[in-house]
């Protein structure tokens, strides 16, 4: 009997399964030999992510290096799969696996990448291009890295061919990326090149995420505030605490004119009034819903502020440590088989740590678990939601990790708690015919809030949304008031407000739309009936929003998200184009989620995208002369070297900066001044150029360059009269140990 090839997908996995086999049967040895362990019967080697790729354009013809529209649209008839062209480890990795394919006692493989789309993706490329032998292929399909979920997996392996549709679905995904990606993207270059300099990248999912974003910023530049007013004012009872309330006439508290706030606060400055309504209402909150990836993503964004790469990446070294299952999973339910160990999941998480211990201790002692927002067999397909582990929590975690497995254990924790009950109080008081409401709540019963110790942040501000500043606070303390009281008006104000623009998204909000195919849901149950329509996949979402910023279309500022002018650019070249709708694109990640059930065609979905990019292709190659310019736009700010002067030039946008209207031509540069869009690898918004000229200098921002290509922080500071207009005020905040670096010159201005 020969021996069987396990392929994991990284090295740490390989590990684990090699200390599953040791536990499981005694005396196993593995003998470790650099790029595998092999033991008598098995030889355990790993993937380094992806280790083949589809090929470049050029592998199918020569010609095609040179980017000419006459070319396109390129469809390949069969995509051929290549080697990685970089990465040494990766090269020697994949010479590695292609020499234990090759062997003659190898007679078996079993495929241990990571039980999903991407890992199935992963090992069929490697096979593609490491071995020309037609063995027998099993899965092992895991969700935990726990000895004992290894274990059960390799128990119960799972024949190759019923992972074929998967297996269609990962290979559809890769090959339409490559379509879109590599026409739209050769075509929009070509054609767009003189207005937005050079590569115009476009994708499938890139491209209407960043749609969402630049339509958004649309929004907020065409927004004209409106002036409103509001009237407050605070209550004595007799012998009680003061309580405050807001006027209000039905469902508006928005006063449209200074001289009917002045009026209302005339009206009933020093005077009595009377307690005319009292109401309350018992409010029940249910438990939340157990995390799927983007909805832990977008949490860790509001709370901790982390980005959805910091928090994959987290839950990634809990579910390495065994600590939490599977991350990258779109289910936030779990499976009726897993019933049995959930009180255990909770002892091991009450051991953990004296924060978790009375919470876990509830569910341990509950008779029978309520489980209807917890087991759904219908909603878990290839992973259950996020969950503590079924196994000691013993390991050491980086504090990232500890603050998302904090959050994870929480929500499980929460899920079998009760509702929390609120008693809400609206009061109505009266005084001179004019109505002021007051909104208190009290926190009855903590049920499931009780496991966070302290009340969770605000769901509003946990959906990436701006709260109602016209709201009142509706958690103050109310004295005891009834129906008919008398009350004396303490003191009475005005405040002066102006209409705001939504608010740019920050990557709670832009996750939230991404998963609901370009809507905003904040409710729970309508984003899970949206989620399969969804704008890209929860593994890959983190990945597309970095890649929005790495090619310069969005910059990260503070927690939001901003487009450059050439992300705006870019959307404003496509116009109504289908490739901006996430609509069309969620129903695109929903025919290969059909694919992967086996329930559609892979064949009629390529057919369709091929079409598509003909049809794009066709499109930017027909679009007008002036719908290829970069449209120069004046900002209306005078220029702060020559703007007070006889000159008075004005700044201009171009493509890549922020100029004078002085400036002519390379002879006649007018007085020079400018503020190039980059600096030292930091994308510079309009609203940083505004911030930097209002104060001469911008609050501390992240994301600059230094020689090494490390980033830094530090400051941008203005002083026209310097042969230098911008430079940099660096004070570096190095990790302990770490050596100070120079930060690199600001780039020559004017």
């Amino acid at each position: 009997m020969g021996k069987t090839l396990v392929i994991a997908e990284k090295k740490s996995v390989a590990e684990d399964i090699t200390k599953a086999f040791i536990a499981s049967n005694a005396g196993t040895t593995f003998t470790n030999k650099k790029t595998s362990f092999e033991s008598d019967d098995f030889v355990i080697s790993w993937a380094v992510g992806h280790l083949a790729e589809l090929a470049d354009p050029e592998f199918y013809d020569e010609k095609l290096k040179k980017w000419r529209m006459a070319d396109l649209p390129i469809v390949p008839g069969t995509f051929a799969v290549v080697p990685r062209a970089e990465g040494k480890s990766a090269k020697e990795q994949l010479e590695a696996i292609r020499k234990l394919l090759a062997r003659e006692d190898v007679d078996r493989i079993v495929n241990a990448c990571d039980a999903g789309r991407e890992g199935e993706l992963i090992f069929a490329y490697v096979r593609d291009v490491a071995s020309k032998r037609d063995l027998p292929v099993e899965r092992a399909w895991f969700s935990s890295m726990t000895k004992t979920a290894i274990r059960e997996a390799f128990s119960h392996l799972r024949p190759g061919a019923e992972l074929e549709p998967l297996e269609s679905a990962a290979r559809s995904r890769s090959e339409a990326d490559w379509l879109v990606g590599m026409n739209a993207t050769r075509a929009a270059t070509i054609r767009g090149r003189a207005a937005l300099g050079g590569v115009v990248s476009l994708g499938r999912v890139q491209t209407p995420t960043l749609a969402i974003l630049v339509r958004r910023e649309k929004e907020i530049q065409a927004f004209t505030p409106e002036p409103y007013w509001l009237v407050d004012a605070r209550f004595a009872p007799e012998g009680k605490s003061l309580y405050g309330g807001r006027w209000f006439q039905g469902s508006e508290t928005r006063i449209k004119t200074a001289e009917q706030a002045e009026q209302i606060v005339a009206a009933v400055h020093g005077g009595s009034g009377t307690v005319t309504s009292l109401s309350k209402r018992t409010q029940k909150t249910l438990p939340p819903l157990l995390y799927d990836l983007t909805a832990l993503q977008r949490e860790a964004a509001s709370w901790h502020g982390f980005t959805a790469r910091r928090t994959l990446s987290a839950a990634q070294e809990c579910y390495e440590k065994a600590m939490l299952t599977y991350p990258r999973t779109s289910s936030r339910y779990l499976s009726t088989d897993m019933i049995p160990e959930l009180r255990e999941i909770a002892a091991h998480v009450g051991r953990r740590s004296r924060e978790y211990a009375q919470g876990a201790a509830f569910v341990k002692g509950l008779a029978e678990l309520p489980l209807g927002r917890v087991i759904n067999d219908a909603k878990v397909t290839d992973h259950h939601a996020i969950i503590p582990t079924n196994a000691p929590h013993e390991a050491e975690l980086s504090s990232d990790a500890q603050r998302i497995y904090d959050m994870a254990v929480r929500r499980f924790l929460a899920a079998f708690h009760p509702q929390a009950v609120f008693e809400n109080t609206t009061v109505v008081s009266e005084v001179a015919h004019e109505s002021f409401r007051t909104r208190g709540r009290v926190l009855v019963e903590a049920g499931w809030r009780a496991v966070y110790g302290e009340a969770p942040p605000d769901e509003q501000k946990v959906a990436g949304q701006e709260t109602d500043d016209d709201e009142q606070d509706a958690n103050q303390e109310l004295p005891l008031l009834v129906e008919g009281e008398a009350v004396r008006v303490n003191d009475v104000a005005l405040d002066a407000r102006e209409t705001k623009p939504p608010p740019r998204y920050g990557e709670a909000a832009l996750l939230g739309a991404m998963e609901g195919a370009g809507k905003l849901v904040d409710d729970e149950e309508l984003r899970e009936a949206l989620k399969e329509s969804g704008i890209g996949t929860p593994a890959t979402r983190a990945a597309i929003i970095e890649r929005l910023i790495d090619v310069g279309y969005v910059a990260r500022d503070g927690r939001r998200l901003t487009p450059t002018t050439k992300g705006i650019a870019v959307i404003d070249l496509l116009g109504d184009h289908e490739l901006t709708s996430p609509s069309m694109t969620g129903d695109w990640e929903n025919r290969l989620l059909e694919i992967e059930r086996g329930k559609a065609s892979r064949d009629a979905f390529m057919k369709d995208i091929a079409a598509f990019a003909e049809r794009t292709v066709a499109y930017l190659r027909d679009l007008p002369p002036e719908a290829t310019r970069f449209q120069r736009r004046n900002l209306g700010i005078a220029c702060p070297r020559c703007g007070d002067t006889e000159a008075k030039g004005e700044l201009i946008e171009n493509r890549r900066g922020f100029g004078c209207s002085s400036w002519k031509s390379a002879e006649e540069p007018g007085c020079g001044f400018v503020v190039w869009k980059t600096i030292s690898g930091k994308i510079i918004t309009e609203d940083v150029l505004r911030e930097l000229l209002e104060n001469g200098r911008t609050k501390e921002l992240s994301g600059f360059r230094s020689r090494n290509g490390k980033p830094f922080r530090g400051m941008l500071v203005l002083d026209p009269k310097a042969e230098r207009v911008v430079s940099f005020e660096f004070k570096p905040r190095p990790e302990r140990g770490a050596k100070k670096e120079s930060a690199e010159p600001a780039e020559q201005a004017g």
